[in-house]
């Protein structure tokens, strides 16, 4: 008789307690637009609790407005963005508020183009995902004794998990600028995972990768998701990654929402197939 091996970590990774198979976050009719641009029309759908949910759709469709607008860098001018954070029917709506309140709240992000601090290190990088869980002054957090060095000592016993759940250990004390474009992606993965998101929203964590890179990055998403737990809104243009990993697609083609089911249930369908090859001409 074999047993599977595991890797048991002392820090929990995901914040939410929604049960698996009930809704994490609720999309319902979001309308966005930039004067007379409409980015986002009656946009809709639910993300479920332990799932990779996959938004994709050509260049301009509004895919990261989306995201923009679950982390509350936009607010769209109608429609609501739900998030439920607990067992017990906690929930949030998330329109209205400001991006560190939503972040409070457990919601994390990568972004499309890298958003890291180049002159600081690996580890620096991702003790600043800590940074809302920290409750010391600053005037205590300069001192560095007592209380604050407590507190640093106990954030950084969770870094060093994703550290190591991400495969960091060699990059640690290196300054993020120095480090290759795919390396410098898993960082900001785990700045995000440091937060120990309710919801993760990845803005193509793989864009800009070669093949092996972007196989290196699918895996440790997974990690993310089977090992911590943690639900995970993709925004990823590789079309076989996509279908290889994610539990639902969304699919936006002009700022509306043309297609959301499965990968199989999203590949058969003509409109999406139309949306990324073109109509056929006769």
């Amino acid at each position: 008789m074999t047993t599977g091996l595991t890797r048991a970590y002392q820090h929990s990774l995901n914040s939410s307690t929604v049960p698996p198979g009930q809704p994490a976050l609720e999309v319902k009719d979001v309308g966005l637009r930039f004067g007379g641009v409409h980015a986002l029309q009656e946009v809709g759908f639910t993300v479920t609790q332990g799932h990779i949910h996959a938004v994709i759709g050509p260049n301009g469709a509004g895919k990261s407005s989306l995201l923009n607008c679950v982390s509350g860098l936009y607010h769209p001018q109608h429609g609501s963005i739900v998030l439920h954070t607990g067992a017990e029917g906690t929930s949030h709506e998330l329109t209205k508020l400001a991006p560190h309140r939503i972040a409070r709240l457990g919601v994390a992000r990568s972004f499309q183009n890298i958003e890291l601090f180049s002159h600081l290190t690996v580890l620096e990088n991702l003790m600043l995902g800590r940074h809302i869980h920290m409750r010391k002054s600053v005037a205590a957090s300069l001192l560095w004794f007592g209380p604050a060095r407590r507190q640093e000592i106990e954030h950084r016993a969770l870094v060093e998990e994703v550290i190591d759940l991400l495969s960091l250990q060699p990059f640690r004390h290196k300054p993020v600028g120095s480090l290759a474009y795919g390396i410098q992606k898993r960082v900001e993965l785990g700045r995000a995972l440091c937060l120990q998101p309710a919801l993760l929203l990845l803005d193509e964590p793989m864009a800009g990768m070669n093949a092996e890179e972007k196989e290196d990055m699918a895996r440790y998403v997974l990690d993310v998701h089977e090992l911590a737990g943690v639900t995970v809104v993709l925004i990823e243009h590789d079309m076989a990654v996509v279908m290889d990993i994610s539990n639902r697609v969304s699919v936006l083609d002009f700022g509306r929402l043309i297609a959301d089911g499965t990968p199989d249930e999203v590949k058969a369908n003509p409109r999406v197939v139309e949306a990324y090859l073109g109509a056929e001409e006769h």
